[in-house]
Protein backbone atom coordinates (compact mmCIF):
# COMPACT_ATOMS: atom_id res chain seq x y z
CA UNK A 1 0.00 0.00 0.00
CA UNK A 2 1.36 3.37 -1.15
CA UNK A 3 1.90 6.36 0.92
CA UNK A 4 -0.88 9.31 0.54
CA UNK A 5 0.33 12.13 -1.51
CA UNK A 6 0.15 15.33 0.66
CA UNK A 7 -1.36 18.65 -1.63
CA UNK A 8 0.82 20.87 -2.71
CA UNK A 9 1.52 24.09 -0.21
CA UNK A 10 -0.79 27.35 -2.05
CA UNK A 11 1.92 29.32 -3.75
CA UNK A 12 3.28 31.86 -1.84
CA UNK A 13 1.80 35.17 -3.18
CA UNK A 14 2.00 38.98 -2.64
CA UNK A 15 -1.43 38.82 -1.38
CA UNK A 16 -0.64 35.82 1.38
CA UNK A 17 1.96 37.96 2.45
CA UNK A 18 0.64 41.76 2.98
CA UNK A 19 -3.13 41.34 3.05
CA UNK A 20 -3.12 41.86 6.77
CA UNK A 21 -1.57 45.13 6.30
CA UNK A 22 -3.46 45.92 3.07
CA UNK A 23 -7.16 45.35 5.52
CA UNK A 24 -5.38 47.29 8.27
CA UNK A 25 -5.22 50.40 5.83
CA UNK A 26 -8.48 49.64 4.01
CA UNK A 27 -9.87 49.89 7.85
CA UNK A 28 -8.20 53.29 8.58
CA UNK A 29 -9.57 54.60 5.61
CA UNK A 30 -13.15 54.05 6.46
CA UNK A 31 -12.73 55.23 9.55
CA UNK A 32 -11.25 58.37 8.59
CA UNK A 33 -13.98 58.76 6.23
CA UNK A 34 -16.64 58.27 8.38
CA UNK A 35 -15.06 60.80 10.72
CA UNK A 36 -14.84 63.35 8.55
CA UNK A 37 -18.21 62.79 7.04
CA UNK A 38 -19.71 62.67 10.81
CA UNK A 39 -17.52 65.65 11.75
CA UNK A 40 -17.55 68.30 8.86
CA UNK A 41 -21.54 68.73 9.20
CA UNK A 42 -19.98 72.04 11.71
CA UNK A 43 -16.91 73.08 9.94
CA UNK A 44 -18.48 75.34 7.93
CA UNK A 45 -19.93 77.27 10.48
CA UNK A 46 -16.91 77.35 13.14
CA UNK A 47 -14.64 79.74 11.09
CA UNK A 48 -12.59 82.01 13.32
CA UNK A 49 -14.46 85.17 14.95
CA UNK A 50 -17.66 83.21 13.64
CA UNK A 51 -20.44 84.12 16.89
CA UNK A 52 -21.42 80.01 16.74
CA UNK A 53 -17.88 78.95 17.17
CA UNK A 54 -17.44 78.16 21.18
CA UNK A 55 -13.47 77.35 20.17
CA UNK A 56 -11.02 79.41 21.23
CA UNK A 57 -10.77 81.32 18.07
CA UNK A 58 -14.67 82.00 17.69
CA UNK A 59 -17.04 84.80 19.33
CA UNK A 60 -19.50 82.93 21.08
CA UNK A 61 -19.02 84.33 24.18
CA UNK A 62 -19.33 88.05 23.08
CA UNK A 63 -22.63 86.99 21.05
CA UNK A 64 -23.97 85.83 24.39
CA UNK A 65 -23.04 88.61 25.81
CA UNK A 66 -24.41 90.98 23.77
CA UNK A 67 -27.30 88.67 23.92
CA UNK A 68 -27.16 89.45 27.64
CA UNK A 69 -27.46 92.99 27.79
CA UNK A 70 -30.58 93.20 25.16
CA UNK A 71 -29.01 92.94 21.81
CA UNK A 72 -30.61 90.92 19.25
CA UNK A 73 -27.54 89.38 17.40
CA UNK A 74 -28.89 88.51 13.89
CA UNK A 75 -26.18 86.24 11.98
CA UNK A 76 -26.01 86.57 7.97
CA UNK A 77 -23.46 84.47 6.06
CA UNK A 78 -23.96 86.01 2.40
CA UNK A 79 -24.77 89.16 0.72
CA UNK A 80 -28.05 87.80 -0.42
CA UNK A 81 -29.07 87.50 3.65
CA UNK A 82 -27.69 90.74 4.90
CA UNK A 83 -30.43 92.20 2.17
CA UNK A 84 -32.94 90.19 3.52
CA UNK A 85 -32.16 91.07 6.65
CA UNK A 86 -32.69 95.08 6.42
CA UNK A 87 -30.11 96.62 8.61
CA UNK A 88 -31.63 100.44 8.78
CA UNK A 89 -31.68 103.03 11.54
CA UNK A 90 -30.80 101.38 14.91
CA UNK A 91 -28.71 98.90 13.80
CA UNK A 92 -25.30 98.33 14.16
CA UNK A 93 -22.98 95.82 10.86
CA UNK A 94 -20.15 94.19 12.74
CA UNK A 95 -18.46 92.39 9.73
CA UNK A 96 -15.94 89.78 10.21
CA UNK A 97 -14.08 87.24 7.89
CA UNK A 98 -13.43 90.54 5.98
CA UNK A 99 -10.58 88.66 3.86
CA UNK A 100 -13.85 87.06 1.73
CA UNK A 101 -15.53 90.71 0.69
CA UNK A 102 -14.72 91.73 -2.68
CA UNK A 103 -15.29 95.65 -4.38
CA UNK A 104 -18.31 94.04 -5.19
CA UNK A 105 -19.73 93.21 -1.71
CA UNK A 106 -17.72 96.01 -0.43
CA UNK A 107 -20.47 98.04 -2.23
CA UNK A 108 -23.33 96.03 -1.68
CA UNK A 109 -22.46 96.35 1.95
CA UNK A 110 -22.61 100.15 2.03
CA UNK A 111 -25.40 100.41 -0.40
CA UNK A 112 -28.03 97.91 2.09
CA UNK A 113 -26.25 99.26 5.38
CA UNK A 114 -26.48 102.80 4.20
CA UNK A 115 -28.74 103.76 7.29
CA UNK A 116 -27.20 101.44 9.77
CA UNK A 117 -23.70 101.71 11.89
CA UNK A 118 -21.60 99.64 9.77
CA UNK A 119 -17.99 98.19 12.11
CA UNK A 120 -15.20 96.05 10.26
CA UNK A 121 -12.93 93.97 12.34
CA UNK A 122 -9.55 93.52 10.95
CA UNK A 123 -10.40 95.32 7.24
CA UNK A 124 -7.04 94.93 5.66
CA UNK A 125 -5.43 97.26 3.07
CA UNK A 126 -7.59 96.00 -0.07
CA UNK A 127 -11.02 96.62 2.04
CA UNK A 128 -9.61 100.08 3.32
CA UNK A 129 -9.05 100.79 -0.31
CA UNK A 130 -12.20 99.83 -1.71
CA UNK A 131 -13.95 102.08 0.91
CA UNK A 132 -11.88 104.67 -1.26
CA UNK A 133 -8.98 105.82 1.99
CA UNK A 134 -5.81 106.07 0.70
CA UNK A 135 -4.09 105.55 4.17
CA UNK A 136 -3.38 101.82 4.32
CA UNK A 137 -2.55 100.09 7.74
CA UNK A 138 0.28 98.29 9.11
CA UNK A 139 0.40 94.72 11.17
CA UNK A 140 2.26 95.97 14.31
CA UNK A 141 3.09 94.06 17.61
CA UNK A 142 0.14 95.71 20.15
CA UNK A 143 0.17 93.92 24.03
CA UNK A 144 -1.44 96.49 26.02
CA UNK A 145 -2.57 99.74 24.93
CA UNK A 146 -4.74 102.63 26.64
CA UNK A 147 -7.63 104.49 24.92
CA UNK A 148 -5.90 107.78 24.63
CA UNK A 149 -8.38 109.83 22.84
CA UNK A 150 -11.11 112.07 24.30
CA UNK A 151 -14.08 109.40 22.97
CA UNK A 152 -16.32 108.92 25.73
CA UNK A 153 -17.50 105.69 24.79
CA UNK A 154 -13.75 104.61 25.02
CA UNK A 155 -12.75 106.79 28.10
CA UNK A 156 -10.36 104.88 30.38
CA UNK A 157 -9.97 101.87 28.67
CA UNK A 158 -7.42 99.56 27.81
CA UNK A 159 -7.12 96.82 24.81
CA UNK A 160 -5.07 94.20 25.27
CA UNK A 161 -3.96 92.14 21.99
CA UNK A 162 -1.00 90.65 20.15
CA UNK A 163 -1.44 92.36 16.84
CA UNK A 164 -3.44 94.52 15.29
CA UNK A 165 -3.99 96.76 12.39
CA UNK A 166 -2.96 100.28 13.15
CA UNK A 167 -4.54 102.80 11.13
CA UNK A 168 -2.23 105.68 10.31
CA UNK A 169 -3.81 108.73 11.72
CA UNK A 170 -4.08 110.23 15.38
CA UNK A 171 -7.81 110.81 14.87
CA UNK A 172 -8.81 107.68 16.63
CA UNK A 173 -8.84 105.63 19.37
CA UNK A 174 -5.72 103.02 21.00
CA UNK A 175 -3.27 105.24 19.37
CA UNK A 176 0.10 104.14 18.95
CA UNK A 177 3.77 105.02 16.88
CA UNK A 178 1.84 103.44 13.93
CA UNK A 179 -1.25 105.03 13.75
CA UNK A 180 -5.26 104.11 16.07
CA UNK A 181 -6.58 100.57 16.23
CA UNK A 182 -10.41 102.05 16.09
CA UNK A 183 -10.83 104.63 13.34
CA UNK A 184 -13.71 106.59 11.37
CA UNK A 185 -13.01 106.27 7.45
CA UNK A 186 -15.97 107.21 4.81
CA UNK A 187 -18.71 106.78 7.33
CA UNK A 188 -17.41 103.23 8.29
CA UNK A 189 -16.26 102.26 12.09
CA UNK A 190 -12.51 100.41 11.42
CA UNK A 191 -11.43 98.20 14.54
CA UNK A 192 -7.69 96.99 14.26
CA UNK A 193 -7.66 94.91 17.05
CA UNK A 194 -10.06 92.15 15.90
CA UNK A 195 -8.32 89.67 17.93
CA UNK A 196 -10.17 91.01 21.05
CA UNK A 197 -13.57 89.70 19.92
CA UNK A 198 -12.27 86.11 20.55
CA UNK A 199 -13.60 83.89 23.37
CA UNK A 200 -9.79 83.52 24.84
CA UNK A 201 -8.82 87.19 24.69
CA UNK A 202 -12.54 88.90 25.14
CA UNK A 203 -11.79 88.76 29.19
CA UNK A 204 -8.06 90.09 28.73
CA UNK A 205 -7.71 93.77 30.23
CA UNK A 206 -10.96 95.60 29.08
CA UNK A 207 -11.38 94.10 25.76
CA UNK A 208 -15.00 92.70 26.83
CA UNK A 209 -15.90 96.56 27.98
CA UNK A 210 -14.20 98.01 24.83
CA UNK A 211 -15.77 95.56 22.06
CA UNK A 212 -19.61 95.54 23.94
CA UNK A 213 -19.05 99.45 24.84
CA UNK A 214 -18.54 99.48 20.60
CA UNK A 215 -21.62 96.80 19.58
CA UNK A 216 -24.06 97.25 21.91
CA UNK A 217 -24.86 101.01 20.80
CA UNK A 218 -28.03 99.42 19.21
CA UNK A 219 -30.99 97.37 20.20
CA UNK A 220 -29.71 95.57 16.72
CA UNK A 221 -26.41 93.83 15.44
CA UNK A 222 -26.59 92.14 12.08
CA UNK A 223 -23.39 89.76 12.34
CA UNK A 224 -22.31 89.80 8.69
CA UNK A 225 -19.85 86.81 7.46
CA UNK A 226 -19.19 87.02 4.01
CA UNK A 227 -18.93 84.36 1.96
CA UNK A 228 -16.22 83.34 -1.02
CA UNK A 229 -19.83 82.50 -3.27
CA UNK A 230 -20.58 86.31 -2.97
CA UNK A 231 -17.64 86.97 -4.87
CA UNK A 232 -17.68 87.82 -8.63
CA UNK A 233 -14.86 86.86 -11.40
CA UNK A 234 -13.33 90.60 -11.07
CA UNK A 235 -13.43 90.53 -7.18
CA UNK A 236 -10.11 90.50 -5.33
CA UNK A 237 -7.20 92.79 -3.96
CA UNK A 238 -4.15 93.88 -6.29
CA UNK A 239 -0.80 92.74 -5.32
CA UNK A 240 0.14 96.51 -4.44
CA UNK A 241 -2.56 96.37 -1.87
CA UNK A 242 -1.36 93.53 -0.26
CA UNK A 243 2.53 94.62 -0.25
CA UNK A 244 3.71 97.30 2.57
CA UNK A 245 3.34 100.74 1.81
CA UNK A 246 7.41 101.08 2.28
CA UNK A 247 7.98 98.37 -0.62
CA UNK A 248 7.07 100.21 -3.42
CA UNK A 249 9.54 103.15 -2.84
CA UNK A 250 12.24 100.87 -2.23
CA UNK A 251 11.68 98.98 -5.13
CA UNK A 252 12.45 102.42 -7.14
CA UNK A 253 15.38 103.21 -4.99
CA UNK A 254 16.51 99.85 -5.68
CA UNK A 255 16.12 99.93 -9.70
CA UNK A 256 17.82 103.51 -9.70
CA UNK A 257 20.93 101.68 -7.51
CA UNK A 258 21.05 99.40 -10.27
CA UNK A 259 20.70 101.32 -12.90
CA UNK A 260 23.41 103.87 -11.58
CA UNK A 261 25.64 100.51 -10.79
CA UNK A 262 25.36 99.85 -14.65
CA UNK A 263 26.50 103.12 -15.90
CA UNK A 264 29.47 103.03 -13.47
CA UNK A 265 30.50 99.68 -13.71
CA UNK A 266 30.08 100.32 -17.88
CA UNK A 267 32.38 103.70 -17.83
CA UNK A 268 35.11 101.80 -15.68
CA UNK A 269 35.51 99.35 -18.12
CA UNK A 270 35.36 101.30 -20.98
CA UNK A 271 35.80 99.66 -24.98
CA UNK A 272 37.27 96.25 -25.28
CA UNK A 273 41.04 95.98 -26.25
CA UNK A 274 43.35 93.90 -27.93
CA UNK A 275 46.33 92.54 -25.56
CA UNK A 276 49.41 89.84 -26.59
CA UNK A 277 49.11 86.90 -25.12
CA UNK A 278 51.11 85.95 -21.88
CA UNK A 279 52.22 82.72 -23.93
CA UNK A 280 53.09 82.03 -27.26
CA UNK A 281 50.67 78.93 -28.60
CA UNK A 282 51.64 77.35 -31.89
CA UNK A 283 49.72 77.56 -34.58
CA UNK A 284 49.31 73.53 -35.03
CA UNK A 285 47.78 73.52 -31.37
CA UNK A 286 45.33 76.37 -32.49
CA UNK A 287 44.47 74.21 -35.48
CA UNK A 288 44.16 70.67 -33.59
CA UNK A 289 41.99 72.74 -31.28
CA UNK A 290 39.94 74.61 -33.87
CA UNK A 291 39.84 71.28 -35.76
CA UNK A 292 38.34 69.06 -32.82
CA UNK A 293 35.79 72.12 -31.93
CA UNK A 294 34.67 71.67 -35.79
CA UNK A 295 34.48 67.69 -35.28
CA UNK A 296 32.01 68.12 -31.48
CA UNK A 297 29.92 70.09 -33.21
CA UNK A 298 29.81 68.49 -36.63
CA UNK A 299 30.24 71.61 -38.39
CA UNK A 300 31.52 70.55 -41.50
CA UNK A 301 30.11 73.25 -43.74
CA UNK A 302 32.25 75.93 -41.89
CA UNK A 303 35.27 73.80 -41.52
CA UNK A 304 34.82 73.31 -45.23
CA UNK A 305 34.65 77.47 -45.25
CA UNK A 306 38.13 77.26 -43.91
CA UNK A 307 39.70 75.31 -45.78
CA UNK A 308 38.49 77.13 -49.05
CA UNK A 309 39.14 80.76 -47.65
CA UNK A 310 42.79 78.99 -46.70
CA UNK A 311 43.30 77.65 -50.13
CA UNK A 312 42.08 80.71 -52.02
CA UNK A 313 44.19 83.23 -50.08
CA UNK A 314 47.73 80.62 -50.64
CA UNK A 315 46.31 80.56 -54.50
CA UNK A 316 46.06 84.31 -54.54
CA UNK A 317 49.93 85.30 -52.58
CA UNK A 318 51.14 82.47 -55.00
CA UNK A 319 49.95 83.94 -57.98
CA UNK A 320 50.40 87.56 -57.52
CA UNK A 321 46.67 88.24 -57.95
CA UNK A 322 46.13 90.78 -54.51
CA UNK A 323 43.30 91.65 -53.26
CA UNK A 324 40.46 89.82 -55.64
CA UNK A 325 36.91 88.31 -55.19
CA UNK A 326 36.59 84.70 -55.32
CA UNK A 327 34.88 84.16 -58.82
CA UNK A 328 38.08 86.21 -60.37
CA UNK A 329 40.52 83.61 -58.60
CA UNK A 330 38.63 81.08 -60.09
CA UNK A 331 38.79 82.21 -63.68
CA UNK A 332 42.41 83.37 -63.11
CA UNK A 333 43.55 79.89 -61.35
CA UNK A 334 41.78 77.35 -64.01
CA UNK A 335 43.64 79.76 -66.38
CA UNK A 336 46.80 79.33 -65.40
CA UNK A 337 46.60 76.04 -64.24
CA UNK A 338 45.11 74.88 -67.72
CA UNK A 339 41.81 73.18 -66.24
CA UNK A 340 38.02 73.38 -66.71
CA UNK A 341 36.61 76.63 -64.30
CA UNK A 342 33.95 74.52 -63.18
CA UNK A 343 36.22 71.99 -61.38
CA UNK A 344 38.15 74.88 -59.96
CA UNK A 345 34.85 76.66 -58.53
CA UNK A 346 33.87 72.61 -57.08
CA UNK A 347 36.58 72.97 -55.01
CA UNK A 348 36.88 76.84 -54.47
CA UNK A 349 34.19 78.74 -55.74
CA UNK A 350 31.82 80.68 -52.97
CA UNK A 351 29.04 78.94 -54.01
CA UNK A 352 30.74 75.14 -53.71
CA UNK A 353 28.49 72.78 -51.81
CA UNK A 354 29.25 71.60 -48.21
CA UNK A 355 30.55 68.53 -47.52
CA UNK A 356 27.64 65.84 -46.34
CA UNK A 357 29.68 63.38 -44.69
CA UNK A 358 33.11 63.41 -42.68
CA UNK A 359 34.37 61.45 -45.59
CA UNK A 360 33.68 64.27 -48.04
CA UNK A 361 35.57 66.77 -45.91
CA UNK A 362 38.58 64.63 -46.06
CA UNK A 363 38.17 64.11 -49.88
CA UNK A 364 37.75 67.82 -50.22
CA UNK A 365 40.95 68.42 -47.67
CA UNK A 366 42.46 66.06 -50.12
CA UNK A 367 41.95 67.76 -53.23
CA UNK A 368 42.68 70.97 -51.54
CA UNK A 369 45.96 69.90 -50.76
CA UNK A 370 46.89 68.65 -54.46
CA UNK A 371 45.64 71.85 -55.92
CA UNK A 372 47.78 74.02 -53.49
CA UNK A 373 50.56 71.42 -54.66
CA UNK A 374 50.03 71.72 -58.28
CA UNK A 375 49.86 75.73 -57.81
CA UNK A 376 53.29 75.92 -56.27
CA UNK A 377 54.89 73.74 -58.74
CA UNK A 378 53.43 75.91 -61.72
Amino acid sequence: MSAPTLAPAPPDTWWRRHRSMVLIGCALAVAMGVVIVLGGGGTQRAGTLDPDNPTNNGAQALARVLGDHGVDVTVVRSADELETADPGPGTTVLVTSTDLLGRSTTERLLEDASTARIVVAGAGPGLVDALGSSALPDQVRVGSRAAGCDDPLFADLTIEVGHALAYPGGDGCFVGPEGSLVVERSGVTLFGADEALRNDRVLRADNAAVVVRLLGQDSRLVWYLPSIDDLRGDDGVSLSTLLPRWLKPGLWLGAIVVVALILWRGRRLGPLAAEPLPVVVKAIETTRSRGRLYRKAGDRGHAAAALRDAARTRAAERLRLGVTDSEALVRDLARHLGRPEAEIAALLGPHAPAPATDKDLIVLASELAALDREVRRT
